[in-house]
């Protein structure tokens, strides 16, 4: 799976909760359409568990070996997503250099185009348990709650989040985001997708500054969140290449200055209700929203439910963007308030692009109109 940086993943390693969790975040995306990805480290009797997985580079091996050298050895590593590509792609690698560790994963795992076992994709079906169906690791520390399953055609999605008690914490892998203003951190290292994302035309130079990183990053987060924004256009190849292969933009990192879109005026109104200046907001990423649970609204309002009963909440550990963030359960039950009063799933604006997508599906016969059918027959 070709994902953006292409074999050269730098990582930032974090202790979010002092001496109980800590966090490796790598940037994942296509074609400088990059977020971060997060692998969490929890600290467990006589070791660690780690939560998602990423590809584990030099980088993150040596602090993650830091972490073992202190605290034990990694014990379990839980996969609890059944579609998450993006998280299953580098656990065959993660799970070969600690061989004593236990295996979890969400139930309905697959695989595309071909369904194969676990094994022929690098998974030890040997040491790999199911959540759930064979128990559930450390049940005393940690509440299990699963979203879905919901059948989205070529295989199902679930998601299996957990509490972590002592931290006060709730891990989850995409039900629940929160983005920062600010460009992350992990851009100190290489802002490029985010200076090549402020530009107008595909001649302009890659300035690197304070308003370019942020104009790069609200951008960014507009690709991500709805796959095409309703301010964004797509120029004609002409101009396209007529702007390309200028003078300071002949390379690699410019794409050769080939920028194929074109942004209106008042674009910056598009990004006003995932960003906000005043912190992360806690949200249902829209990509969720209107591809997986445009027909299922109830469903993951049901899952808020679980997240609202939890005793003691105070942060949420997302596998994506911003962590941790504040979040209790008077937070879950505004959140499922406003969930519930909302336009659900729209299909107007920003949201027009997915909406024509899904309904594409649908006709096609790729995604069932009915996610919940193969489940409650």
């Amino acid at each position: 799976m070709p994902l953006y940086p292409y074999g050269k993943k730098r990582t930032i390693f974090k202790e979010i909760i002092p001496n109980q969790i800590w966090s490796f975040e790598q940037l994942q995306g296509i074609y400088y359409v990059a977020v971060p990805v997060r692998l969490s480290v929890i600290k467990v009797p006589g070791g660690l568990m780690l939560f998602n997985s990423l590809p584990p580079t030099p980088e993150l091996l040596k602090d993650l070996k830091m972490l073992v050298t202190k605290h034990g050895p990694v014990k379990e590593i839980i996969l609890p997503t059944a579609s998450g590509l993006e998280h299953k792609i580098s656990l065959p690698s993660l799970s070969r250099l600690f061989p004593d560790s236990n295996l979890w994963i969400c139930p309905g795992q697959w695989s595309f185009p071909f369904d194969l076992p676990l094994d022929w994709i690098g998974i030890p079906s040997k040491r790999t348990k199911v959540l759930f169906d064979d128990g559930l690791p450390y049940p005393d520390l940690f509440e299990w709650f699963s979203l879905g399953p919901l059948d989205i055609g070529l295989g199902r999605f679930q998601e299996v989040s957990c509490f972590h008690k002592k931290s006060k914490s709730l891990l989850v892998t995409d039900a629940l985001i929160g983005i920062e203003s600010a460009p992350p951190e992990l851009f100190d290292l290489d802002p490029t997708p985010l200076l090549f994302h402020a530009r107008e035309r595909g001649d302009e130079l890659l300035v690197d500054n304070f308003d370019s990183r942020a104009k790069g990053w609200r951008r960014i987060v507009l690709f991500a969140s709805f796959l095409r924004p309703a301010k964004l256009s797509i120029p004609s190849v002409v101009e396209v290449l007529k702007n390309s292969f200028r003078a300071g933009l002949r390379n690699p990192r410019a794409h050769f200055g080939i920028y194929p879109f074109s942004w209106e005026k008042d674009w910056q109104s598009s990004a006003k209700n995932l960003l906000s200046p005043k912190g992360a907001v806690v949200q249902i990423a829209p990509v969720l929203e209107r591809l997986v649970f445009p027909r299922s609204k109830e469903t993951y309002l049901a899952w808020l439910d679980k997240v609202a009963s939890i005793n003691g909440l105070r942060w949420l550990i997302s596998s994506h963007y911003t962590a941790p963030l504040r979040f209790s359960r008077n937070d879950a039950i505004d959140l499922r308030r406003k969930i519930s009063k909302k336009d659900w799933a729209p299909s107007k604006d920003n949201w027009s692009f997915l909406n024509w997508l899904d309904n594409k599906l649908v006709d096609l016969g790729v995604v069932p109109a009915d996610p919940l059918k193969v489940f409650k027959d």
